[in-house]
Formats: C-alpha cells, structure tokens, sequence
C-alpha cells in the first residue's frame, strides 16, 4: 500500500452562489474527506479561490478528481499541488488564561523561537496568533499547552504556486478582469 501524501488543490472560479456545492459534492461522491477548505476572493474581481487540502495514496486518483472539478461551468482553472509544489501556512489562534496568581508567559520564547504573537490583551486572558505549517503550529500548542488553553482555533491553509506566473495567466483571455482598488 502506497504512503499518504498531502495534496492542495487550488480552484479559480467565478464567484457564485451554490458553487461550493458544487466542488465538495465532487469529493463526497469519491469519498474523500477535505483536511482543509479555504474560500476567499482573489485580486481579481468576480473571481474565487478555493484552496483544499486532501489526504490521499494514489496521485493518480487526485489528478482525476482535478479533472472532474474542471468540468464544473463555473470552474476557471483548477491545479492540484504537492507540499514542495506551493508555498503554505495556517493560522490558528490561541486563547490563554492570565490569572494573577499564575506563571507568566515567556513572551522572548514565544516570540523569537515559536514567532507567535499577541492580538488581545484582556483581563483574565490573552489571544495569541501563530501562523505556519500545520506541524508548526502543533508544536506551539505543545509548548503552550502547560500554561492553559481556554480556546484553539486553526484556519484552512493558504497557499500559492511555487511558479512566476500568477493567477491572470490561467484565466481566460476573452474577459477583461478588473483589479480591486
């Protein structure tokens, strides 16, 4: 049996209702199950990426996956990624208890080793955000796990093509796309 490997498919779409559906519909169907699914506008306006993460043995199986995606209309472009293919990363945050009473955080080795930060001071408790790959930031939790987690919280990851080109280059040449300001 072959060795999972990690794939990111990247989907350029047009921005439209039900199309989500549509996409993970596809994955159900092949009884695949998305580690991570990231949806957001591109610098494009009118246009949607979506970034999903996969698990899988066989590429083979991913390349017809990403070829059934293509034939969805409102599809633009779809491209499906290695970890050494893309450049990565996570972002979770970390909700920490700051009792009086307690220890206090080593913000130098949170900082400097771990390159985490504080987005909220509050009270009783701080926000910490830590960006990078998935094990990067399960190492921080480790790390920070003594201390208390009141609440964790991890995005979908974000990537882009380890390639010069960008996105206008996939898209097609009879529509004149528009920047967002």
């Amino acid at each position: 049996m072959e060795q999972l490997k990690t794939y990111t498919i990247c989907v350029f779409t047009e921005n439209s209702i039900g199309l989500l559906n549509k996409i993970t519909i596809i994955f159900t169907r092949r009884r695949l199950n998305i580690e991570s699914l990231t949806v957001s506008e591109t610098e494009r306006k009118g246009v949607s990426r979506f970034t999903i993460v996969i698990k899988h043995e066989q590429r083979e199986a991913v390349e017809k996956l990403v070829r059934q995606i293509r034939k969805v209309v409102e599809v633009l472009s779809v491209f499906g990624y290695l970890n050494e293919d893309i450049v990565y990363n996570d972002i979770a945050l970390f909700k920490i208890p700051t009792p009086l009473d307690s220890k206090p955080l080593d913000m130098e080795t949170i900082n400097r080793e771990h390159k985490a930060y504080i987005v909220y001071w509050g009270l009783d408790y701080v926000v910490l955000q830590k960006t990078g790959t998935e094990e990067e930031i399960f190492d921080f939790f480790k790390y920070i796990k003594p201390y208390g987690i009141l609440e964790f919280v991890r995005s979908g990851r974000v990537a882009v093509a380890r390639t010069p080109k960008g996105l206008v280059e996939y898209l097609p040449d009879e529509v004149e796309w528009e920047y967002y300001l």
